[in-house]
Protein backbone atom coordinates (compact mmCIF):
# COMPACT_ATOMS: atom_id res chain seq x y z
CA UNK A 1 0.00 0.00 0.00
CA UNK A 2 2.70 2.48 0.92
CA UNK A 3 4.58 2.30 -2.42
CA UNK A 4 1.28 2.58 -4.31
CA UNK A 5 0.31 5.65 -2.30
CA UNK A 6 3.72 7.20 -2.86
CA UNK A 7 3.57 6.56 -6.61
CA UNK A 8 0.10 8.07 -6.84
CA UNK A 9 1.23 11.17 -4.96
CA UNK A 10 4.33 11.39 -7.15
CA UNK A 11 2.15 11.39 -10.27
CA UNK A 12 -0.05 14.15 -8.86
CA UNK A 13 3.00 16.14 -7.80
CA UNK A 14 4.50 15.82 -11.30
CA UNK A 15 1.36 17.34 -12.79
CA UNK A 16 1.42 20.09 -10.17
CA UNK A 17 5.05 20.86 -10.96
CA UNK A 18 4.18 21.04 -14.66
CA UNK A 19 1.45 23.55 -13.80
CA UNK A 20 4.01 25.44 -11.73
CA UNK A 21 6.37 25.62 -14.67
CA UNK A 22 3.63 27.15 -16.83
CA UNK A 23 2.86 29.71 -14.14
CA UNK A 24 6.56 30.46 -13.62
CA UNK A 25 6.96 31.55 -17.23
CA UNK A 26 4.64 34.52 -16.67
CA UNK A 27 4.97 34.87 -12.89
CA UNK A 28 7.47 37.80 -12.88
CA UNK A 29 5.06 39.87 -14.97
CA UNK A 30 2.29 39.87 -12.37
CA UNK A 31 1.81 42.50 -9.69
CA UNK A 32 3.25 41.79 -6.24
CA UNK A 33 -0.21 41.12 -4.81
CA UNK A 34 -1.00 38.64 -7.59
CA UNK A 35 2.38 36.92 -7.24
CA UNK A 36 1.78 36.46 -3.51
CA UNK A 37 -1.61 34.89 -4.12
CA UNK A 38 -0.27 32.53 -6.78
CA UNK A 39 2.69 31.47 -4.64
CA UNK A 40 0.51 30.87 -1.59
CA UNK A 41 -2.11 28.89 -3.51
CA UNK A 42 0.44 26.77 -5.37
CA UNK A 43 2.33 25.97 -2.16
CA UNK A 44 -0.89 25.11 -0.32
CA UNK A 45 -1.94 22.75 -3.12
CA UNK A 46 1.48 21.05 -3.12
CA UNK A 47 1.22 20.38 0.61
CA UNK A 48 -2.28 18.99 0.08
CA UNK A 49 -0.95 16.56 -2.53
CA UNK A 50 1.78 15.46 -0.12
CA UNK A 51 -0.76 15.15 2.73
CA UNK A 52 1.09 17.70 4.84
CA UNK A 53 -1.16 19.59 7.25
CA UNK A 54 -0.17 22.91 8.78
CA UNK A 55 -1.03 23.51 12.43
CA UNK A 56 -0.97 26.98 13.99
CA UNK A 57 -2.48 27.97 17.33
CA UNK A 58 -5.49 30.21 16.74
CA UNK A 59 -4.01 33.23 18.56
CA UNK A 60 -0.46 32.76 17.27
CA UNK A 61 1.23 35.86 15.84
CA UNK A 62 1.91 33.87 12.65
CA UNK A 63 -1.54 35.00 11.52
CA UNK A 64 -0.61 38.69 11.86
CA UNK A 65 3.00 39.09 10.75
CA UNK A 66 3.93 42.44 9.27
CA UNK A 67 6.61 42.74 6.52
CA UNK A 68 10.13 41.93 7.67
CA UNK A 69 12.51 38.96 7.85
CA UNK A 70 11.22 35.61 9.02
CA UNK A 71 14.00 33.65 10.72
CA UNK A 72 13.39 29.94 11.19
CA UNK A 73 15.02 26.65 12.07
CA UNK A 74 15.61 24.53 8.99
CA UNK A 75 14.66 20.86 8.62
CA UNK A 76 13.71 20.23 5.01
CA UNK A 77 13.21 21.63 1.52
CA UNK A 78 9.55 21.33 2.54
CA UNK A 79 10.00 24.28 4.95
CA UNK A 80 9.90 26.72 2.04
CA UNK A 81 6.49 25.57 0.84
CA UNK A 82 5.12 25.38 4.37
CA UNK A 83 6.05 28.99 5.07
CA UNK A 84 4.87 30.17 1.65
CA UNK A 85 1.50 28.50 2.20
CA UNK A 86 1.00 30.75 5.23
CA UNK A 87 2.92 33.94 4.40
CA UNK A 88 4.20 34.08 0.79
CA UNK A 89 7.67 35.61 0.70
CA UNK A 90 11.09 35.68 -0.94
CA UNK A 91 13.74 33.30 0.35
CA UNK A 92 17.49 33.46 0.62
CA UNK A 93 18.98 30.08 -0.32
CA UNK A 94 22.41 28.59 -0.79
CA UNK A 95 23.61 28.56 -4.41
CA UNK A 96 23.42 24.74 -4.59
CA UNK A 97 19.61 24.96 -4.67
CA UNK A 98 19.84 26.73 -8.03
CA UNK A 99 21.20 23.48 -9.51
CA UNK A 100 18.42 21.26 -8.19
CA UNK A 101 16.38 19.75 -11.05
CA UNK A 102 13.27 21.81 -11.73
CA UNK A 103 12.96 23.11 -8.15
CA UNK A 104 16.01 25.32 -8.66
CA UNK A 105 14.50 26.84 -11.79
CA UNK A 106 11.10 27.33 -10.14
CA UNK A 107 12.73 28.95 -7.12
CA UNK A 108 14.61 31.34 -9.35
CA UNK A 109 11.42 32.35 -11.15
CA UNK A 110 9.78 33.11 -7.81
CA UNK A 111 12.63 35.53 -7.04
CA UNK A 112 14.59 33.42 -4.59
CA UNK A 113 17.94 35.07 -3.81
CA UNK A 114 20.96 32.75 -4.00
CA UNK A 115 24.14 33.25 -2.02
CA UNK A 116 27.58 31.70 -2.47
CA UNK A 117 28.65 30.54 0.97
CA UNK A 118 32.08 31.68 2.11
CA UNK A 119 32.26 34.60 -0.34
CA UNK A 120 32.18 37.95 1.44
CA UNK A 121 31.60 39.91 -1.78
CA UNK A 122 28.56 37.82 -2.63
CA UNK A 123 27.19 38.33 0.88
CA UNK A 124 27.48 42.09 0.42
CA UNK A 125 25.60 41.83 -2.90
CA UNK A 126 22.78 39.81 -1.35
CA UNK A 127 22.55 42.11 1.65
CA UNK A 128 22.03 45.14 -0.60
CA UNK A 129 19.23 43.34 -2.43
CA UNK A 130 17.65 42.34 0.86
CA UNK A 131 17.70 45.92 2.16
CA UNK A 132 16.02 47.13 -1.04
CA UNK A 133 13.35 44.43 -0.74
CA UNK A 134 12.67 45.25 2.90
CA UNK A 135 12.42 48.98 2.20
CA UNK A 136 9.98 48.09 -0.58
CA UNK A 137 7.68 46.38 1.92
CA UNK A 138 8.44 42.77 0.99
CA UNK A 139 8.58 39.81 3.35
CA UNK A 140 11.77 37.74 3.32
CA UNK A 141 12.83 34.47 4.91
CA UNK A 142 16.23 33.09 5.89
CA UNK A 143 17.46 29.92 7.59
CA UNK A 144 20.42 31.21 9.63
CA UNK A 145 21.55 27.74 10.73
CA UNK A 146 23.05 27.40 7.24
CA UNK A 147 22.15 23.70 7.19
CA UNK A 148 19.28 21.32 7.96
CA UNK A 149 18.73 19.24 11.11
CA UNK A 150 16.39 16.45 12.18
CA UNK A 151 14.28 19.06 13.97
CA UNK A 152 15.05 17.95 17.52
CA UNK A 153 17.46 20.81 18.15
CA UNK A 154 18.43 24.15 16.66
CA UNK A 155 21.99 24.65 15.41
CA UNK A 156 23.84 27.96 16.05
CA UNK A 157 22.78 30.89 13.89
CA UNK A 158 25.00 32.80 11.46
CA UNK A 159 24.40 36.49 12.08
CA UNK A 160 25.54 38.01 8.76
CA UNK A 161 22.19 37.80 6.97
CA UNK A 162 20.49 39.72 9.78
CA UNK A 163 22.42 42.88 8.88
CA UNK A 164 19.87 43.95 6.20
CA UNK A 165 17.13 44.03 8.85
CA UNK A 166 19.26 46.43 10.88
CA UNK A 167 20.07 48.60 7.85
CA UNK A 168 16.40 48.74 6.81
CA UNK A 169 15.13 49.16 10.41
CA UNK A 170 12.91 46.14 9.78
CA UNK A 171 11.30 43.58 12.06
CA UNK A 172 12.68 40.08 12.62
CA UNK A 173 10.11 37.36 13.19
CA UNK A 174 11.61 34.20 14.77
CA UNK A 175 9.48 31.19 13.78
CA UNK A 176 9.80 27.63 15.07
CA UNK A 177 9.02 24.63 12.85
CA UNK A 178 8.29 21.11 14.06
CA UNK A 179 7.07 18.08 12.05
CA UNK A 180 5.01 15.37 13.73
CA UNK A 181 2.46 12.64 13.03
CA UNK A 182 -1.26 12.71 13.84
CA UNK A 183 -0.55 11.65 17.43
CA UNK A 184 1.91 14.48 18.00
CA UNK A 185 5.01 12.28 17.88
CA UNK A 186 8.08 13.90 16.34
CA UNK A 187 8.64 12.87 12.72
CA UNK A 188 11.97 12.80 10.87
CA UNK A 189 10.31 11.85 7.57
CA UNK A 190 10.84 15.30 5.98
CA UNK A 191 14.36 15.79 7.39
CA UNK A 192 16.85 16.39 4.57
CA UNK A 193 20.07 15.58 6.41
CA UNK A 194 23.39 13.72 6.34
CA UNK A 195 24.09 11.93 3.04
CA UNK A 196 20.45 11.83 1.96
CA UNK A 197 19.80 12.78 -1.66
CA UNK A 198 16.94 15.01 -2.75
CA UNK A 199 15.24 11.97 -4.32
CA UNK A 200 15.57 10.02 -1.06
CA UNK A 201 14.08 12.90 0.91
CA UNK A 202 11.26 13.36 -1.57
CA UNK A 203 10.37 9.65 -1.48
CA UNK A 204 10.35 9.76 2.32
CA UNK A 205 7.76 12.56 2.26
CA UNK A 206 5.72 10.87 -0.48
CA UNK A 207 5.60 7.67 1.57
CA UNK A 208 4.61 9.38 4.82
CA UNK A 209 0.99 9.30 5.89
CA UNK A 210 -0.65 12.18 7.72
CA UNK A 211 2.37 14.43 8.21
CA UNK A 212 1.72 17.53 10.33
CA UNK A 213 3.86 20.63 10.71
CA UNK A 214 3.46 23.02 13.64
CA UNK A 215 4.50 26.66 13.22
CA UNK A 216 5.01 29.01 16.17
CA UNK A 217 5.83 32.70 15.75
CA UNK A 218 7.70 33.89 18.83
CA UNK A 219 7.85 37.62 19.75
CA UNK A 220 9.13 39.85 16.95
CA UNK A 221 12.43 41.68 17.36
CA UNK A 222 13.08 45.30 16.45
CA UNK A 223 16.36 45.26 14.51
CA UNK A 224 16.97 49.00 14.27
CA UNK A 225 20.15 50.00 16.08
CA UNK A 226 20.88 46.48 17.34
CA UNK A 227 24.00 44.36 17.07
CA UNK A 228 23.42 41.51 14.61
CA UNK A 229 25.12 38.94 16.82
CA UNK A 230 22.84 39.80 19.72
CA UNK A 231 19.85 39.62 17.38
CA UNK A 232 20.97 36.20 16.18
CA UNK A 233 21.43 34.98 19.75
CA UNK A 234 18.01 36.23 20.82
CA UNK A 235 16.26 34.74 17.77
CA UNK A 236 18.05 31.44 18.36
CA UNK A 237 17.02 31.45 22.02
CA UNK A 238 13.37 32.07 21.22
CA UNK A 239 13.17 29.43 18.50
CA UNK A 240 15.06 26.89 20.60
CA UNK A 241 12.70 27.39 23.53
CA UNK A 242 9.65 27.07 21.30
CA UNK A 243 11.00 23.89 19.69
CA UNK A 244 11.78 22.46 23.13
CA UNK A 245 8.24 23.13 24.32
CA UNK A 246 6.71 21.67 21.18
CA UNK A 247 8.66 18.47 21.71
CA UNK A 248 7.62 18.34 25.36
CA UNK A 249 3.91 18.26 24.66
CA UNK A 250 1.37 16.79 22.28
CA UNK A 251 -0.02 19.31 19.80
CA UNK A 252 -3.48 20.70 20.46
CA UNK A 253 -3.65 22.96 17.41
CA UNK A 254 -6.06 23.01 14.51
CA UNK A 255 -4.95 22.48 10.91
CA UNK A 256 -5.10 25.48 8.57
CA UNK A 257 -7.19 27.00 7.14
CA UNK A 258 -9.80 26.27 9.82
CA UNK A 259 -7.61 27.63 12.65
CA UNK A 260 -10.04 26.58 15.39
CA UNK A 261 -9.85 28.38 18.71
CA UNK A 262 -7.38 26.67 21.02
CA UNK A 263 -5.07 27.55 23.91
CA UNK A 264 -1.47 26.57 24.46
CA UNK A 265 -0.62 27.65 28.00
CA UNK A 266 3.03 26.60 27.82
CA UNK A 267 3.66 28.67 24.70
CA UNK A 268 1.84 31.61 26.22
CA UNK A 269 4.16 31.35 29.22
CA UNK A 270 7.10 31.32 26.80
CA UNK A 271 5.85 34.52 25.18
CA UNK A 272 5.43 36.21 28.54
CA UNK A 273 8.99 35.27 29.51
CA UNK A 274 10.50 36.37 26.21
CA UNK A 275 8.73 39.71 26.18
CA UNK A 276 11.02 40.82 28.99
CA UNK A 277 13.86 40.76 26.45
CA UNK A 278 14.91 44.31 25.51
CA UNK A 279 14.97 43.22 21.87
CA UNK A 280 11.41 41.90 21.75
CA UNK A 281 8.49 44.01 20.59
CA UNK A 282 5.65 43.90 23.07
CA UNK A 283 2.86 45.13 20.82
CA UNK A 284 1.06 42.81 18.42
CA UNK A 285 2.29 43.17 14.82
CA UNK A 286 -0.10 44.33 12.13
CA UNK A 287 -1.32 42.02 9.40
CA UNK A 288 0.43 41.74 6.07
CA UNK A 289 -1.68 43.04 3.21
Amino acid sequence: MMPARAVFRAARMTLHLAWGMMLALIYPGFSRRRRRRILQRWSHDLLSILDVRIAITANDAMHRLQPGIIVSNHISWLDVFVLNAVVPMRFVAKSEVRRWPLIGWLSGRTQTLYIERGRARDALRINKQLVQSLLGGESLAIFPEGTTTDGKQVSPFHASLLQPAIDAAAQIHPVAIRYHDAQGTHSTAPAYIDDMTLIDSLWSVLSCRGLHVHLVATPSLAASGCDRRKLAQQAHRQISLAVELLHAQKDQTAPCPERQSTTDENLQSLYGMLLFSPLARQEAPAAID
